[in-house]
C-alpha cells in the first residue's frame, strides 16, 4: 500500500516542480546552456592552436640554439686562425725588416763607396791641372763625369803631323799624367784614339780605325816603356772618327775631334766584388 501511495506524490512533486519554472525561464537557461557550449568549444580549438604555436616556438627555439652553437664553433674557429695568420704576420714583417735593413745598409756601402771615388777623383783631377803650366793647359781637357776622369790630350802636341809617333813636346805633359797614374794604382786606364772624318791613306795606315787604334797604342807603350806605369793597368783601343765631340765641318770642330783620351776609371775587378756583396735576394 505505501508503494502505490509513493508513486503518485513522487510524480505529483516532478509536475509541481515543472510548474514552478515557467517556460519562458527554461527557454532562457536553454540558450545560456547552448552560449556557454559554443564558448567552450571555441576555447577549446583557441587552446589547441596555441599549443600548437607553442610547440612550433619552442621547436624554431631549439633550432636556434643549435644554430647559436654552430656560429661559436666557427667564430672560436675564425678566431684561432686569425692567432696564426698574426702570429706568422708578425714573422713576415720581422723577415722583410731584416731585409730592408740589409738594402739600407749596402745602399749606403754604396753611397761610402760612390763618395770615396768622387773625392779621390777630385783629387786626381786638382792634382793633375796643378802640375800642368799654362801652356799645357791650353792642349790638355781634364773632367770627371759619373765617377770617371777624363784626360783629353789634342793630337797636334802628342804625335808628329799624321802620325801616331808621340812628338817630342808630348813627353814632359806624359810624365805628369803617368805620375797621377802611379799615384793611384787602384784605377785603370783605358787610352781612347778618335779622330776627324777627313779619310787617310798611308802606308800602314789603312783608313781612321788603324789611325786612332795605333795612335792609342803609341801612348800606352809610352807610359809603359818610359813612364813605368803597369800594362796589366793599360787598355789600348781606337773609336776612328765615330766618337765626335764637335762638327766635322769646321776645322775648329775637326781639330777637337781629334784628341786622344786617357779615362782613369775604377777597378772592375773591385766593381764586381762590390756587386757580390748586394744583399742576396729571398
Amino acid at each position: 500500500m505505501r508503494k502505490r501511495i509513493l508513486i503518485p506524490v513522487i510524480l505529483l512533486g516532478t509536475i509541481s516542480l515543472t510548474s514552478c519554472v515557467s517556460k519562458k525561464k527554461y527557454a532562457q537557461l536553454e540558450s545560456n546552456y547552448s552560449t556557454l557550449q559554443g564558448n567552450y568549444n571555441r576555447a577549446q580549438v583557441d587552446l589547441s592552436a596555441c599549443n600548437t604555436r607553442v610547440q612550433s616556438l619552442e621547436d624554431m627555439l631549439s633550432q636556434e640554439r643549435a644554430s647559436n652553437e654552430s656560429l661559436k664553433k666557427a667564430l672560436a674557429s675564425l678566431q684561432g686562425s686569425l692567432d696564426n695568420s698574426i702570429t706568422q704576420g708578425n714573422v713576415n714583417i720581422s723577415k722583410l725588416v731584416d731585409e730592408i735593413n740589409a738594402s739600407n745598409k749596402y745602399i749606403q756601402h754604396l753611397v761610402n763607396t760612390k763618395n770615396k771615388s768622387d773625392s779621390l777623383n777630385v783629387v786626381l783631377t786638382n792634382n793633375l791641372t796643378r802640375s800642368l803650366s799654362r801652356e799645357e793647359l791650353k792642349d790638355v781637357d781634364v773632367q770627371v763625369l759619373k765617377g770617371v776622369v777624363y784626360i783629353s790630350l789634342a793630337d797636334n802636341m802628342l804625335y808628329k803631323s799624321g802620325s801616331y809617333e808621340i812628338s817630342d813636346r808630348a813627353g814632359e805633359t806624359l810624365s805628369k799624367v803617368a805620375k797621377i797614374i802611379n799615384d793611384y794604382k787602384d784605377y785603370d786606364v783605358l787610352v781612347e784614339g778618335n779622330t776627324d772624318n777627313v779619310p787617310i791613306s798611308r802606308e800602314n795606315i789603312r783608313n781612321n780605325w788603324d789611325l786612332s787604334t795605333l795612335r792609342a797604342s803609341s801612348v800606352v807603350q809610352a807610359l809603359q816603356n818610359q813612364y813605368g806605369v803597369n800594362p796589366k793597368r793599360l787598355t789600348a783601343g781606337g773609336r776612328g772618327e765615330y766618337n765626335p765631340i764637335a762638327d766635322n765641318t769646321s776645322e775648329t770642330g775637326k781639330t777637337k775631334n781629334r784628341r786622344t783620351q786617357i779615362i782613369i776609371t775604377p777597378k772592375l775587378d773591385e766593381f764586381m766584388e762590390l756587386i757580390d756583396q748586394a744583399p742576396a735576394e729571398k
